[in-house]
């Protein structure tokens, strides 16, 4: 197969198929489906992330590609803030078009597609995603509710303030970016990894990506996207393509070229991350929109992405 987009795309679609398939056949319960995503989370994660990082020197990471990515995630953030009238559903709304599912689909796409190289620039990124978007959203949505509650004469300045930075802290201490530090760290000693250590670690990584992509399949046949299909199909848009094409402008505009400028647009077009769920949640705002959004985000990604890796692999190359 020597198209590149196939060839790295076509493996991860079977891959959540079969998840699908699975999970229709009842093969893979939603019982089940929680704690095989601890599984990918706790275990498969941090090793794979570790074992990445702990060959690579500071001096090798490139934080400028980073850099145009949250410019325009924040550019987006803020204008679809202000257009959806400046309120918790705006926050949460504006979260799901701009934080990705880097991870679970991020991972072992851009693995396939770049290698190693394209690896290490999506862990520079993965390694603030979190951080940057979720504790942003945060501050914001304590802002909004402090409004609220100071309209409402009930406003606790303590608790916004406890909140963000427990958020900031979270954002840290977290199976993402904890093992991205502590690789990194152990790279910079110049020790080498003994292979008792390391041939497990290797192991571990290398069932991250079928099992998270087989994980993805399966969560699909639990969400029900019903009445909520138009405003979804909005939020997909400015997920999957607007995104991408605005982080594209940022790097050109920078002089960004090749595999990097490709990893940066691709991260960009992955559909919505999970965590925009939780935050629908915890705020109990647009919960149906998001859970839909995040189905159809998914489902359409398989379309969106293939279109923006033809784009990318014609245009870098």
């Amino acid at each position: 197969m020597n198209n590149p987009v196939l060839s790295s795309l076509l493996p991860v679609v079977l891959l959540v198929a079969i998840g699908f398939i699975a999970g229709r056949a009842g093969w893979i319960r939603a019982e089940a489906t929680k704690d095989l995503a601890n599984v990918v989370f706790m275990v498969l994660t941090p090793a794979l992330l570790f074992r990445t990082m702990s060959t690579v020197h500071v001096e090798q990471l490139n934080f400028k590609p980073v850099a145009m990515y949250f410019v325009a995630a924040l550019l987006l953030y803020a204008l679809l803030f202000v257009w959806q009238k400046r309120s918790r559903r705006a926050a949460v709304l504006a979260l799901a078009a701009t934080f990705g599912n880097t991870l679970t689909i991020g991972t072992p796409l851009i693995g396939l597609a770049y290698g190693q190289a394209g690896l290490v620039t999506l862990f520079t990124l993965i390694s603030l995603h979190a951080l940057i978007l979720l504790t942003l959203a945060t501050v914001v949505l304590e802002l909004t509710v402090a409004h609220e509650q100071a309209a409402a004469g009930a406003l606790s300045l303590r608790r916004m303030r406890n909140t963000v930075l427990t958020a900031a802290r979270n954002g840290i201490i977290h199976p993402v970016p904890l093992p991205i530090i502590a690789g990194l760290l152990f790279a910079q000693t110049g020790l080498v990894m003994p292979d008792v250590l390391d041939r497990p670690l290797q192991l571990l990584g290398n069932a991250f990506g079928p099992l998270a992509l087989v994980l993805v399949g399966a969560t699909l046949t639990q969400v029900k996207v019903g009445e909520q299909i138009r405003g979804a199909l909005g939020l997909t848009l400015f997920k999957n393509l607007v995104f991408p094409a605005l982080v594209a402008f940022f790097c050109v505009l920078f002089g960004l070229t090749g595999s990097t400028l490709a990893v940066m647009i691709i991260a960009a077009a992955l559909p919505m991350g999970s965590n925009v769920f939780m935050f629908s949640q915890k705020y109990e705002v647009a919960e149906e929109l998001v859970t839909a959004s995040m189905a159809v985000s998914t489902g359409l990604a398989i379309i969106t992405i293939s279109l923006v890796m033809a784009l990318v692999t014609r245009w870098v190359t």
